[in-house]
C-alpha cells in the first residue's frame, strides 16, 4: 500500500512538474533597428520571445546578446524562458551585434529597440502583445554589449525598471564609454542595476583589480580592495564571479560558457550560472528584477 501511494505521489508530481513546464508558449516577431554603425532604425530585426499561457496581463522582460552572438543563442534563451516562467510576456531582441561601438552607435541601437514613441521598436512591438502590459513595468538583461544596450534603455523608455548585465563595464578594450555608462550619465540610476563581472575579464582588464574598478565606475559603489561584491541594501550593486566558481575554472568575459572563455560554443552553458543558486546565477539575478515590477 505505502508502495502504490508512493507511486501515485510521485506520478502525480511528475505531471504536475510537466505541467509548470508548459504553462509558457514561444512566439517570433520583428522590429527596426539601427545598423552596425549606428544611424536611422530602418533594418528588420527579429525577436524570439516566450510568454506565459495565463491570460495576464503581464510586466516585460528583454534581453539584448553580446557581439558576433546570436540572439536566439542558449544563454539569451535561458534568460527568457526563466523570466516567462516568473509572469513576463519575455523576450530576446536582435540587433546589429556584428561589431561594437562609441556611446553614439551604442546608444543609436538602443533607442531603436527601446523608443516608445515608434510603433516599429522592439519595446513597442512586445507591449502591443496581448498578453503584456508595459505599465506594469519593464525590465531588461544582457551580455557584452548587450548588457550596455540594456543600461541604456532607460534613457529612451521611463518604464523600464531595472537592470541586469553580464560582463558590463565602462571600458571594453579600445573603447572608453564613460560618458554614458558610468554612475550619474544616463538615466538608469545605480540602485536598480546589478552589474556581474568575471575576476579574468580580458575586456575589463583581465585581473579582479581592474574589473572591480570598472564596476564601480558604472555602479559608483565602492567596497574595499580586493572585494567579490558590493550590495546596497535593495541588493543592486556588483559582483564578480571568482575564477573557482565557475566549471572551467575561468571566469572569463563570457563565464556563463561551459568551456572555452569567449572562444567556447555560446550553445553551452557553464552548470554554475544556469542552474545554480549563487549570488552571480542566472535565476538570483533575474529574480531580483522581479522586484521592480507589479503582477
Amino acid at each position: 500500500m505505502h508502495t502504490k501511494r508512493f507511486l501515485s505521489v510521485f506520478a502525480a508530481g511528475t505531471l504536475a512538474a510537466a505541467a509548470a513546464a508548459a504553462q509558457t508558449t514561444n512566439f517570433a516577431s520583428s522590429y527596426n533597428g539601427a545598423s552596425t554603425s549606428g544611424g536611422s532604425c530602418s533594418m528588420s530585426y527579429s525577436i524570439a520571445g516566450v510568454e506565459p499561457s495565463g491570460t495576464g496581463p503581464y510586466p516585460v522582460f528583454i534581453y539584448m546578446v553580446g557581439t558576433s552572438e546570436t540572439y536566439n543563442n542558449a544563454a539569451a534563451m535561458a534568460a527568457v524562458n526563466d523570466m516567462a516562467s516568473k509572469g513576463y510576456v519575455a523576450a530576446s531582441v536582435d540587433y546589429a551585434a556584428a561589431q561594437f561601438g562609441t556611446c553614439s552607435v551604442l546608444s543609436a541601437k538602443s533607442s531603436c529597440v527601446f523608443n516608445p514613441n515608434s510603433a516599429l521598436s522592439a519595446v513597442s512591438q512586445l507591449c502591443s502583445r496581448a498578453k503584456a502590459d508595459c505599465s506594469k513595468g519593464i525590465v531588461v538583461g544582457g551580455f557584452s554589449q548587450g548588457s550596455i544596450l540594456a543600461l541604456l534603455s532607460k534613457n529612451f523608455d521611463a518604464r523600464v525598471q531595472a537592470a541586469y548585465g553580464i560582463g558590463m563595464s565602462n571600458v571594453y578594450a579600445t573603447y572608453d564609454l564613460s560618458s554614458c555608462v558610468s554612475n550619474g550619465n544616463r538615466s538608469l540610476p545605480s540602485d536598480r542595476l546589478r552589474a556581474v563581472d568575471g575576476e579574468r575579464d580580458n575586456f575589463a582588464g583581465g585581473a579582479q583589480s581592474a574589473v572591480q574598478a570598472s564596476l564601480q565606475n558604472v555602479t559608483g559603489l565602492k567596497c574595499t580592495a580586493g572585494a567579490y561584491a558590493c550590495m546596497n541594501g535593495n541588493n543592486s550593486g556588483w559582483i564578480i564571479v571568482r575564477n573557482s566558481q565557475v566549471a572551467d575554472g575561468s571566469a572569463d568575459h563570457c563565464y556563463m560558457r561551459a568551456s572555452g572563455d569567449c572562444f567556447g560554443s555560446q550553445n553551452s552553458l557553464d552548470g554554475n550560472w544556469n542552474n545554480g543558486t549563487a549570488n552571480w546565477a542566472k535565476d538570483t539575478n533575474l529574480q531580483w528584477l522581479t522586484n521592480f515590477t507589479t503582477k
